[in-house]
């Protein structure tokens, strides 16, 4: 786990140390992998599969990126780990390198006590910035000719079994106006304005979503949400200003499909608001790009994946989470039934001064003990 954390894998960085660290570590234990490169940044996926390889098994599976440490105030080296008071801290150790580690170290157990179900790993990258790294791997996977049974994907949850998540979706949009000297507004397209009044309407369909529903009492949030979290637009303050630009995100329960809601938004924009704006100039407007997407997560209690984790979790209890996982395109694009299940609390994840205490860190590694008593022969 020093290792890793010793990794500096900000999204925004190569993660290949990382990978050929792990790639030389399994290959010293005579355990091949497969790496899947990304075709523009010196990233990559890694893929290998541990024990007998005529029989699908149980995928551990977890990203190796880690947000920025910018403008954070921590107190020691994010990547460096520091144990104090019984807390093990550096970016990553949370989320999620910490069950990396103890999915790796636990494969010369794997292999001395010899495998009768296979044991997959995948790490992924660039998961923090839209799981986008992982769709490669995917590819990958579904071109094998013996594909994994079943996923836990080591996302912290306190240990909790996680049968479900939302899907998120986001969209970057552009309002066109037209300039003019604010003295003279009326003759001008007020980008700014119009992009309120956008929002607005948002922050309205917000509310309803709220109100109405549909609703999932078992997530932490029982709704879907609708949120605009960035927004730049104009010059200076006696210029109508020509452009806007502003950031909204869906995230949707895993049976709400998000289409509609923004099929309302770019309703709005083309009916009541655009006929204003170009009454007055017709190249005025709005664009939208959809950016990041990935589907929710939604586990029947029942599966066979729900049912192990608890009994390697040594709980009867799940829950359903906020914030999303690969897990929902594993699910979807794979059709591998994944639970999310690993050691540390969301709340530490993201923040300065991020740690893994040391008690999750051995209920991380009284999970995978147990999983080695139901794979292995010994």
């Amino acid at each position: 786990m020093e290792q890793l954390v010793g990794f500096d894998t900000t999204s925004r960085e190569s993660n290949l140390d990382l990978i050929h660290f792990v790639r030389d570590y399994l290959s010293g234990h005579g355990v091949e992998s497969t790496l899947v490169q990304d075709k523009t940044e010196p990233k990559a996926n890694l893929y290998a599969m541990i024990g007998p390889t005529d029989r699908p098994g149980i995928m551990l599976s977890g990203h190796t990126d880690v947000v920025p440490v910018d403008g954070q105030e921590w107190h020691s080296d994010p990547f460096r780990m520091t144990e104090k008071d019984g807390r093990l801290y550096g970016r990553g150790t949370c989320d999620m390198k910490g069950f990396i580690a103890i999915a790796l170290a636990h494969v010369p157990e794997f292999l001395r006590r010899g495998l009768e179900t296979p044991i997959h790993l995948a790490l992924s990258y660039d998961e923090e910035i839209g799981c986008l790294g992982v769709r490669h791997l995917i590819d990958l996977i579904n071109r094998l000719p013996i594909r994994p049974r079943m996923a836990i994907i080591g996302e912290p949850t306190e240990m909790q079994v996680i049968v479900a998540h939302k899907g998120k979706t986001d969209v970057n949009v552009h309002v066109r106006g037209f300039e003019c000297h604010s003295a003279l507004a009326p003759q001008g397209v007020n980008a700014v304005q119009y992009a309120a009044e956008l929002i607005g309407h948002i922050s309205g369909m917000a509310r309803r979503v709220a109100a109405e529903g549909p609703f999932d009492d078992e997530f932490d949030v029982a709704h879907s949400t609708l949120h605009t979290g960035l927004i730049q637009g104009g010059t200076a303050l006696n210029i109508v200003p020509k452009d806007c630009h502003f950031e909204f995100e869906i995230r949707n329960l895993p049976d709400h499909d998000p289409q509609p809601l923004l099929d309302e938004i770019y309703r709005f924009a083309a009916e009541e608001l655009e006929p204003r704006m170009q009454a007055v100039h017709p190249g005025t407007g709005f664009s939208f790009d959809q950016g990041v997407q990935y589907p929710g997560l939604d586990m029947r209690p029942d599966d066979e994946a729900v049912t192990l984790a608890k009994a390697l979790a040594g709980q009867n209890s799940h829950a359903k989470v906020a914030f999303g996982t690969e897990g929902g395109l594993f699910q979807q694009d794979a059709q591998i039934p994944c639970v999310i299940c690993g050691p540390g609390s969301i709340s530490q994840a993201h923040k300065p001064d991020e740690y893994l205490s040391l008690e999750q860190l051995a209920a991380g590694e009284a999970f995978m003990t147990r999983l080695a008593d139901r794979v292995c022969a010994t």
